[in-house]
């Protein structure tokens, strides 16, 4: 069982950065957190969930949406059952509410695990 808390977010101005968290709380252990391949998503309004990265249980490989590829960086502290969303440049496009997310299975997933959602607004 993994409970995800997520942290950060925002309203800011294009070209800005953000960094989001998400710690693995409750009965995670860092011996758990540390099996789980971790992801990033985020929902526009009106719109449907979308991947945006992900990032193996060793952190040896990460997967980007092409969107995003370039400006973000997913990275992860097993050693603090947590993981980034490190968000450079910006844009209007990127206002969402972006979740966190754990899968067993690996960085394509299925993912069964979610955090609570935070907004992300990005001024023009």
């Amino acid at each position: 069982q993994v409970q995800l808390v997520q942290s950060g977010g925002g309203l800011v101005q294009a070209g800005s950065s953000l960094r989001l968290s998400c710690a693995a709380s409750g009965r995670a252990s860092e011996r758990t957190f540390s099996s789980y391949a971790m992801g990033w998503f985020h929902q526009a309004p009106g719109k449907e969930r979308e991947f945006v990265a992900a990032i193996s249980s060793s952190a040896g490989s990460t997967r980007y949406a092409d969107s995003v590829k370039g400006r973000f960086t997913i990275s992860r502290d097993n050693a603090k059952s947590t993981v980034y969303l490190q968000m450079d440049s910006l844009k209007a496009e990127d206002t969402a509410v972006y979740y966190c997310a754990a899968s067993i299975w690996g960085t394509g997933g299925p993912y069964n695990y979610w955090g609570q959602g935070t907004q992300v607004t990005v001024s023009s």
